[in-house]
């Protein structure tokens, strides 16, 4: 009755104090069924489709033109898939398909899935800082990650696809958009983000563990790229329906 409430009725506000993002490789074959049918795979050499695990740390996340004092500091992990969408005027837009999404507060769960079709868990994040490391783990949701903080000449992962890092940097995310599909109304909800100055740092990965790749059944994701933003005032819009034609 109220499904209507989860199509982002409303515009939200936050500040991204740090956007890690860690970009994966995947033969386009294995993504495709993961996605809904109005939605294409956007690929790299006809080949590689991608897959994109965010952890984002916010700071006053609220709906758009609430003062400051009103919003919550939430983590915030994204599993979401690289895409194309062509709207009903023709136009391609470029994006994101969320698969999974987490969060350390449990009230970040409660409201991210009455407003959003996000699949928000609630799940455990820690944290620890070393003089030239930095690594975040989770016991509950089965994931690690380790950094390194110090270096500056950093070379693309081992294997990766792209021949550099500008290469690279076109499937750093996020993208202008994302997309929610309903089969049976066969509506495209897209939400489209706004934020400035947005300059990805490639990050040196020194290990890295996610659990849910895992349960997706991929045979090699490749890390791609892993890229780092900071201190950066970010808003969505209010999400627009239309009609898959």
């Amino acid at each position: 009755m109220l499904n209507f409430l989860k199509n982002h009725p409303f515009a939200v506000e936050a500040h991204f104090e740090s956007s890690l993002v860690f970009t994966f490789a995947i033969p386009k074959e294995e993504l495709q069924n993961l996605i809904p049918a109005c939605l294409q795979l956007d690929t790299f050499n006809d080949h590689w489709a991608f897959l994109a695990v965010a952890m984002v740390q916010t700071k006053d996340l609220r709906p758009k033109g609430f003062p400051k004092l009103m919003g919550n500091d939430f983590f915030l992990i994204g599993y979401r898939i690289f895409v194309r969408y062509t709207n009903n005027e023709g136009k391609s837009l470029r994006g994101l398909y969320i698969l999974k999404s987490e969060t350390d507060k449990t009230k970040m769960t409660f409201f991210g899935n009455i407003f959003t079709h996000y699949n928000y868990s609630t799940t455990d994040i820690n944290q620890i800082e070393h003089q030239n490391t930095k690594e975040i783990s989770s016991v509950k949701s089965k994931f690690k990650i380790t950094i390194d903080k110090t270096e500056d000449q950093i070379s693309l992962p081992e294997h990766s696809p792209f021949a550099d890092w500008k290469e690279a940097r076109r499937f750093a995310g996020p993208l202008p958009f994302t997309f929610t599909y309903n089969k049976d109304t066969k509506e495209v909800l897209i939400i489209e983000g706004v934020r400035e100055n947005w300059t990805p740092t490639p990050i040196k990965v020194i290990d890295y563990h996610f659990d849910y790749l895992s349960t997706l059944k991929l045979k090699n994701p490749i890390l791609a790229n892993a890229f780092i933003i900071r201190n950066i005032p970010y808003y969505w819009k209010k999400g627009k329906k239309e009609i898959w034609k």
